[in-house]
């Protein structure tokens, strides 16, 4: 595994309640690794344990070869951290927050000055140089985080749901960027509530809840390891009927949330049929995804 990031039997509890049990994870040099969770599955207690940022009460943990916590700041000199909530200084300009987190990793002015063209380049700010944070617009400054996140050249960036927030032009456009850093060779972990970011980016991933690892592995592989491969989503006036009188009967497996039926099945044809029999349903049919395993394994309930 390259020694980028590893963690054995990592445990964390707060007054009593364990809220990661047991993760282990290690990443490989070059690749995306996801860590998807719903809301308090344990996600930021295990990112601030890996950075050091929080001691666990058990397990190790090697940041690019540093024992952590123990001494974690050496392992940090050569990481990146895209925080999940923009904290750019918004008393100085686009090239000024750059030059000043520069000095956070003891980097000279004049070698930051120097990766000052490149970077901005980088986040497609290379005409924003002199504008105050103020003056961006939110794609921007996620792009500048990003930017940031790369002064001091890391071989792991670590990404807090770096999209959220942004319009679908500004996603792909950091979509685009994330590529190219794994392109350079760059270690990315990315936690994301975007099922199609995780299914597009990622090369592995883990799904927590309650601070448990339930799954790992490549995106496609776990959905056809535990999701039948099509979907028929069906909604529409007596939906609630023709999920008691069909949907049990003739898909391997169905739910019913909300208005809306969902039948996982090996085969759609059947249910397609049927529903031309239906016609105040309304349905579609496609490829099972992400999203169908993370509420398999996680459930359909709202999340505080």
């Amino acid at each position: 595994m390259d020694g980028v990031l590893e963690a054995k039997g990592v445990r964390k509890s707060y007054d009593g309640r364990e809220v990661v049990a047991g993760i282990d994870l290690a990443l490989a040099k070059g690749e995306c690794y996801g860590l998807l969770g719903p809301n308090g599955a344990g996600k930021t207690t295990t990112l601030r344990m890996l950075l050091g940022l929080t001691a666990p009460d058990a397990g190790t943990i090697s940041l690019l070869g540093h024992p952590v916590p123990q001494a974690a700041r050496e392992g940090r000199i050569r990481v990146g951290v895209v925080p999940q909530m923009d904290n750019l200084d918004p008393d100085f300009t686009v090239a000024e927050n750059l030059l000043v987190y520069g000095r956070y990793f003891g980097i000279p002015a004049r070698e930051v000055r120097a990766r000052l063209p490149r970077l901005l380049e980088f986040a497609a700010l290379e005409t924003r140089g002199e504008s105050r944070i103020q003056a961006l617009s939110g794609g921007m400054k996620r792009r500048l985080v990003l930017a940031r996140a790369l002064v001091n050249d890391p071989d792991l960036i670590f990404l807090d749901e770096p999209t959220t927030g942004l319009d679908p032009q500004a996603r792909h456009l950091m979509w685009e960027r994330l590529r190219l850093l794994l392109r350079q060779g760059k270690t990315i972990l990315l936690t994301t509530h975007f099922m199609d970011e995780a299914e597009r980016l990622c090369d592995r991933l883990a799904i927590i809840d309650h601070g448990r690892m339930l799954a790992e592995g490549a995106p496609h592989a776990l959905i056809a390891e535990h999701i039948e491969p099509e979907v028929v989503e069906v909604y529409g006036e007596g939906v609630e009927d023709w999920y008691a009188a069909q949907a049990r009967r003739l898909a391997v497996r169905a739910e019913l949330h909300g208005e809306t039926a969902f039948c996982y099945l090996r085969d759609a044809a059947p249910v397609v049929a049927n529903l031309k029999d239906h016609p105040r349903l309304r349905f579609l049919h496609r490829r099972a995804n992400l999203e169908d395993l993370f509420l398999k394994l996680t459930g359909r309930e709202m999340r505080e």
